[in-house]
């Protein structure tokens, strides 16, 4: 398996997800909630934890010192570019999440997250919701687009995110029979609708104030907003005394 030298790799040693809804499937909606503990940890994710960590999975990682960066890339909107620049410039390290059309689409952004040092993470070759595929499609869904990664990019991909953040204890059980963790987040707020983009005082505001140690944020690189606070919020996070 790949070596990072981002040390992403030993921190995603938890799991996260309690309080989705289920539906007659089985199939389970993940959500962090809206209660937080004595350390501003959402408790779903410290429930999913203590439930689904035997499954490497996780919402929280493993560290209470660093908070992870996630991003979604599911199509590109001419603002990932500026954001590998910010995280270049401030010496962080995020985990992207590719779906099979952006991976052989932006070969050049994709090779530059590999060569800058960032995480590569898996979000299906055509994002479809993981558990309502049998366990032929869903190993097909996850393995095709490692595989093409591995061709492509010479890169070993580890970690998976469900998309939509649906997923059944059967899922999350095959996902690490297929030799990867599966991670959700603790951190998540309505970043990706791009004709509707969020205030950017009130959107670094509320990821200033969400900030808990093992915290993983998910944000989407197709917003603006997140395109023009991510360095004001990673000085913010680091100043609380935070690692990223």
């Amino acid at each position: 398996m790949r070596k990072w030298k981002s040390g992403i790799a030993g921190l995603l040693l938890g799991v996260w997800m309690a309080g989705g809804a289920v539906d007659a499937a089985g199939i389970q909606g993940y959500g962090q909630g809206c209660r937080y503990d004595t350390e501003n940890r959402p408790v779903g994710a410290v429930e999913f934890n203590a439930q689904y960590g035997g499954y490497d999975a996780c919402a929280l990682s493993g560290d209470d010192r660093y908070i992870l960066l996630t991003f979604d890339q599911g199509y590109e909107n001419g603002y990932t570019a500026q954001i590998l620049d910010t995280l270049k410039e401030k010496n962080v390290k995020a985990i992207f999440f590719l779906t099979g059309d952006y991976a052989k689409k932006e070969t050049a952004l994709v090779q530059r997250m590999v060569d800058e040092g960032h995480v590569l993470g898996n979000h299906g070759m055509t994002h479809a919701s993981m558990p309502r595929l049998d366990r032929a499609g869903l190993e097909e869904e996850i393995m095709s687009l490692h595989d093409y990664v591995l061709d492509t990019y010479g890169y070993e991909m580890q970690y998976l995110r469900p998309p939509c953040g649906e997923y059944s204890e059967e899922t999350l059980a095959a996902v690490q029979a297929l030799g990867y963790k599966t991670v959700f987040w603790s951190f998540a707020y309505v970043d990706w609708l791009t004709d509707q983009q969020p205030d950017p005082a009130q959107a670094y505001s509320r990821m200033t104030q969400a900030a808990h140690g093992g915290g993983i944020y998910l944000l989407h690189s197709v917003s603006a907003t997140n395109c023009a606070v991510l360095g004001d919020v990673i000085d913010s996070l680091r100043q609380q005394g935070y690692l990223l």
